[in-house]
């Protein structure tokens, strides 16, 4: 999922364009889209296995926080003086303005208020944005706070709740209108949001991440009812395909997609895929700000499935070590709370 939108950004973050619009909806929404899936499915695990909010919390807050609060100083204070020195400015100047400080305790808490670090990047397709993967973070969120309030009120445990959330979920995102054009505009060419507008466009984020962690909320309720096979996998990656033709492939696809993620994992038994250190959650967050490094150095002539793989070579060392010194020591906190903490899932997000 993470390198998937790696691929996507590698459009957008070149100024490129997909003219078909199936693959275009597919390729913009469902990487992150089965990220969510995976956690509506691991969250709710989660919760059912140890309905404790004190570790429900702490280990959702390591698992995000510290991963994300060090990313916030690393483009505030490396990545972005790197972006201005490549471009012939001074970092020294930037680092001393005050910029930096702002862009971190700006969005501090998960709601990405400052994209830009005293208008930086510039002379870039996507101008004023350092790393436009981090706003899903706040929605995730929302979705663990979400379960916790549904498993405090004893709702998550009537098992009619999450099904009817999720119908509800996808009616809502029926009757809203398509926020897209807006939203993939570069911040620079985007005309001035009204409040209504903003709304709207929080609207859309909402009814569609809720949409597709219901959906894995749902897969782990019937999972002992449904069998897992290969062919119900590839049937629901057709399901998928075909709904991409849809305004809103999710409408139809939400649960087939879920299922096709969360059961082809649980089908594939070779050792070696079975990896003990998670670079997924590093990779998501850093590869956008080293994509638009490629593009002020010059890359964006590339074509991007080239420039994508370059940026993914040079984003995991960093995913490395986001995950062996600041991700995996924070979540080893966890034994301090002196129980054993059930799985988590890697935010997206």
């Amino acid at each position: 999922m993470a390198s998937g939108v790696i691929l996507w950004h590698s459009w957008l973050i070149t100024g490129r364009t997909i003219s078909f619009e199936p693959a275009h909806q597919l390729l913009r929404d469902g990487w992150v889209d089965g990220f969510f899936a995976i956690s509506g499915f691991l969250i709710t695990w989660s919760w059912v296995r140890r309905p404790r909010l004190r570790d429900y919390f702490a280990a959702r807050g390591l698992r995000i926080l510290p991963g994300f609060w060090v990313c916030l100083i690393v483009i505030a204070f490396v990545i972005a003086p790197i972006g201005v020195a490549i471009q012939g400015g001074s970092p020294g100047q930037l680092l001393l303005s005050g910029a930096p400080i702002h862009y971190v305790l700006n969005n501090f808490t998960l709601m990405i208020t400052q994209t830009d670090i005293a208008g930086t990047p510039l002379g870039v397709p996507v101008p004023g944005e350092w790393d436009s993967s981090l706003w899903t973070l706040y929605w995730e969120a929302l979705c663990y706070i979400a379960i916790a309030v549904l498993g405090v009120t004893g709702l998550l445990r009537r098992k009619w709740v999450v099904p009817v959330l999720l119908v509800l979920a996808v009616i809502w995102s029926t009757l809203l209108p398509s926020m897209s054009a807006i939203v993939e505009a570069p911040p620079d060419k985007r005309p001035v949001l009204d409040t209504a507008t903003q709304i709207l466009i929080a609207e859309n984020a909402a009814a569609r991440f809720a949409v597709m962690f219901l959906a894995g909320a749902l897969l782990f309720q019937v999972r002992k009812a449904i069998p897992a096979r290969w062919s119900l996998v590839a049937l629901s990656v057709v399901i998928v395909l075909a709904a991409s033709f849809l305004p809103n492939y999710r409408w139809v696809a939400a649960f087939p997609l879920a299922y096709a993620l969360v059961v082809s994992g649980a089908l594939i038994h070779n050792p070696r895929l079975r990896l003990r250190n998670d670079l997924s959650y590093g990779v998501y967050i850093y590869a956008f700000p080293i994509q638009q490094i490629l593009v002020i150095c010059g890359l964006a002539f590339l074509a991007p499935p080239v420039f994508a793989v370059i940026a993914a070579a040079i984003t995991l060392p960093l995913a490395a070590l986001s995950w062996y010194l600041v991700e995996k020591p924070a979540m080893s906190l966890k034994g301090r709370l002196g129980r054993r903490s059930p799985p988590t899932a890697t935010p997206p997000a």
